[in-house]
């Protein structure tokens, strides 16, 4: 399937999934970050024509990855109709939780956090909106190494990117004229202050990643396994302890 079918495919299945809901949701609602998974899956939400509400939410962000968030809120605005914009400034309520908690500091901790407060921040403008809250992770984050908050970004209700590898994500926003500086620039998490990229974390390029999760036989076929196995447990359902009869 061609890229700008596969964008109209998926924006056609989420909007048959609205449809089947047994109460229809009114709106999705989706988080944007300046990158290009979102970029895309906000971009395929507004195709659907129902009420997409596309939510900034800047929490000690670096500003470069803040403006694009921003220039993508308004090449919505003016491509769709149906898009309503907004900005959450989540500074002062993360300040507030980590001074809280200054007794349990984890740097990683208060980064997933971050993921958290925003996942919350969502779910309370779907409430509000009678809609859903849209996933925009890919299949490598989501099935391949986990790279993903648990109950952050990863706490959604649908996923309609999740079966695209990131070099597909990329060709989808090529045939959508998502923003050239969006799509050139390096994919980021947003939860660092010091705005370390995927690959600095990760320690593997998208297409290295992408390889070695198809390639029993990668050289980077270690590597991508010693990362998943880390991460498994986000993946994996959560262990129920069974009582024997």
């Amino acid at each position: 399937m061609k890229p700008l079918e596969k964008a109209h495919f998926i924006s056609n299945w989420i909007k048959k999934y609205t449809e089947a809901m047994p109460t229809k949701a009114k709106s999705l609602v989706i988080g944007i970050s300046g990158g290009i998974d979102s970029s895309v899956s906000s971009t395929l939400s507004a195709m659907t024509g129902l009420k997409t509400i596309v939510l900034s939410m800047p929490i000690k962000q670096k500003s470069s990855q803040h403006d694009l968030s921003l220039r993508h809120q308004e090449w919505l605005v003016k491509k769709f109709n149906n898009v309503e914009k907004h900005t959450v400034n989540l500074d002062k309520l993360f300040e507030t939780f980590e001074n809280s908690l200054s007794k349990f500091d984890s740097n990683l901790g208060l980064a997933n956090s971050r993921a958290r407060l925003r996942m919350t921040t969502l779910y309370q403008v779907a409430a509000a909106n009678n809609g859903i809250v849209i996933g925009t992770g890919n299949k490598v984050e989501d099935f391949g190494v986990g790279f993903y908050t648990k109950y952050g970004d990863g706490g959604v209700d649908i996923s309609p990117i999740a079966d695209c590898n990131k070099t597909e994500v990329w060709e989808i926003g090529r045939e959508l004229n998502i923003l050239q500086e969006i799509i050139d620039a390096a994919p980021t998490d947003g939860l660092w202050d010091d705005g370390r990229t995927d690959e600095g974390q990760l320690g593997l390029t998208y297409k290295e990643l992408e390889e070695a999760m198809s390639n029993p036989n990668s050289p980077n076929r270690e590597k991508y396994e010693k990362i998943r196995k880390m991460n498994l447990h986000k993946m994996e359902p959560i262990p129920v302890c069974k009582i024997p009869n």
